[in-house]
């Protein structure tokens, strides 16, 4: 009811994210409780001076963490990829043409059939504490496919891409002109499709999709009809997506695994953040990103799950969580503050990613004492509730 609030109360550790409310750069309360009024945070502090309310829940000394803001994920989606996975296994590499089976699959789905699987990957993260979820067209590669993808993703989530430049549409992979006459259709008509639907663009700049010249021009259409630029870039080998992404101020440069010095410079220097996404090497067997590298430089750092069929089929941040902290050289505490506040500046939003007055009530509680289970305590599923916008919508 408008103004009713909820106590959360014997919280063991309350992880604020903001570290004037609590120890450290998480911001830890311990013995703690939270107060929500009108799906927002209204009080965050010590239990014994917690203010009364109209119903209270009781933590039982869990940990309560913020919700998992999950800024890159690819949920537009029909078919299966197993046996493209199976051989990757079993001793092949992994490109960008996989995607391209994904498309077909795609273009001959139903609107029900991609809002389903859309629907059921988004539960599926809720479960496991993610309450921010970001997701992109590209897997139908023409203006009516995109938008179609664009559509059913905007009803049901607020942070969405159009990515018509995933790859180059079957129908346009020859030649260099052919590859011309797809950019001017991902800047043109699709373009003009796509806007109404969407948030952001987004490019993928690497070899096999598009080059630098393609990539920028992508860009910079989207943003000249007030898309917000994200980038895909430097993930198998190094290239020019995190130099662009941060020319063009763009929120996020996602993967970054191949960094020169230069690189890192120029994301430190600036405020696009550099979003890693374990999952993908995990599940490529890749070269992991050094995320202790761009921390040690002062770069903004946000995990991120890449839930997509081919190469990261994992919509779960905890999982993320412990392979950045035994894989990438991340601490607990960073890890999980690039998996929630780390996630919002990656989009642009301080309205999630912390527990802080006036925050969206968007939180967990984990069956432990602490975060630190998250890494300690890899693949148990240790989410037990979780609120979104002050309502509890998981409970186990």
């Amino acid at each position: 009811m408008p103004g009713a609030t909820t106590l959360i109360r014997d919280i063991g550790t309350l992880v604020t994210g903001d570290p004037e409310l609590g120890e450290g750069p998480l911001g830890v309360i311990r013995r703690a409780a939270l107060l929500i009024e009108d799906g927002h945070v209204a009080w965050a502090g010590p239990a014994a001076r917690a203010p009364a309310a109209d119903t209270a829940h009781e933590a039982g000394g869990r940990a309560c963490l913020p919700g998992f803001v999950d800024s890159h994920s690819h949920l537009v989606f029909a078919g299966d990829r197993t046996e493209e996975f199976n051989a990757r296994m079993s001793g092949r590499a992994y490109t960008a043409g996989g995607i391209r089976t994904t498309v077909a699959a795609t273009r001959a789905a139903s609107d029900a059939e991609l809002a389903a699987t859309l629907d059921r990957y988004v539960r599926e993260a809720l479960r496991q504490g993610t309450t921010t979820l970001e997701t992109k067209s590209g897997y139908g590669l023409t203006a009516r496919e995109e938008a179609r993808a664009l559509r059913i993703a905007a009803e049901r989530l607020e942070e969405v891409t159009y990515l018509g430049a995933h790859v180059v549409a079957p129908e346009y992979a020859g030649t260099d002109a052919d590859v011309a006459r797809y950019v001017d259709l991902v800047t043109g008509p699709m373009l003009d499709a796509c806007a109404p639907h969407a948030r952001w663009v987004d490019v993928f700049c690497e070899r096999g999709a598009f080059d630098g010249d393609q990539a920028r021009a992508v860009l910079t259409a989207g943003m000249a009809r007030g898309l917000k630029p994200r980038v895909h870039a430097n993930q198998l080998s190094h290239g020019p997506g995190v130099q662009l992404a941060v020319e063009l101020g763009a929120a996020s440069a996602d993967h970054c695994t191949h960094l020169t010095d230069a690189d890192v410079a120029a994301l430190a220097d600036g405020d696009t953040v550099a979003t890693l996404l374990p999952g993908c090497e995990f599940s490529t067997r890749a070269e992991y990103p050094d995320a202790r590298r761009l921390l040690d430089a002062g770069v903004t750092v946000a995990l991120s799950t890449d839930c997509n069929p081919g190469s990261s089929f994992t919509s779960s941040m905890p999982f993320c969580i412990a392979v950045a902290v035994r894989e990438m050289g991340m601490t607990p505490d960073e890890a999980l503050w690039s998996a929630t506040a780390g996630g919002a500046a990656a989009l642009r939003r301080e309205d999630v990613g912390r527990l802080r007055p006036g925050a969206r009530a968007d939180l967990m509680l984990l069956d432990a004492p602490s975060h630190v289970h998250l890494a300690y305590r890899p693949g148990v599923p240790l989410v037990t509730d979780v609120w979104q916008r002050g309502a509890r919508v998981v409970h186990r």
